[in-house]
């Protein structure tokens, strides 16, 4: 299968649409896909906003976990390569990258500061 190094730049805004979940190889039995080095081989769903109001939705296989990538917020794929593939009756493009990391770190919300009655305040 012949690897398509995709230039992410020319894709516009990338967004977790999906969190990372394990790759699951063989359905029956429930094992999860491993990469040459055992590193577990996890799916994200990328929204791909390419123009107004156009999205699509692309499927991106990633080597290990991807710490702070979670739905919405905004990422940078690195490495990001395309295949194409076919198998009988059926045909398509699959992704994968070396890494998905998110463009702002995320954190819990903070706490919102408690509500002030106005009465013996400040001067």
């Amino acid at each position: 299968m012949q690897s398509i190094p995709v230039d992410t730049a020319r894709l516009g805004v990338l967004r977790c649409a999906v969190a990372p979940e394990p790759k699951i190889s063989n359905f029956d039995t429930g094992e999860v896909k491993k990469d040459k080095e055992g590193n577990t081989v996890y799916t994200v769903g990328v929204m791909v906003r390419q123009e107004a109001r156009r999205v699509s939705v692309i499927e991106i296989a990633v080597p290990g976990e991807q710490p702070g990538v979670v739905e919405g917020v905004q990422v940078l794929v690195t490495g990001l390569e395309a295949f194409a593939w076919a198998m009988g009756d059926r045909h398509g493009i699959s992704f994968r990258a070396a890494a998905i990391t998110p463009l702002q770190p995320t954190s819990p919300n903070p706490a919102p500061e408690p509500a002030r009655s106005g009465k013996g305040g400040e001067r």
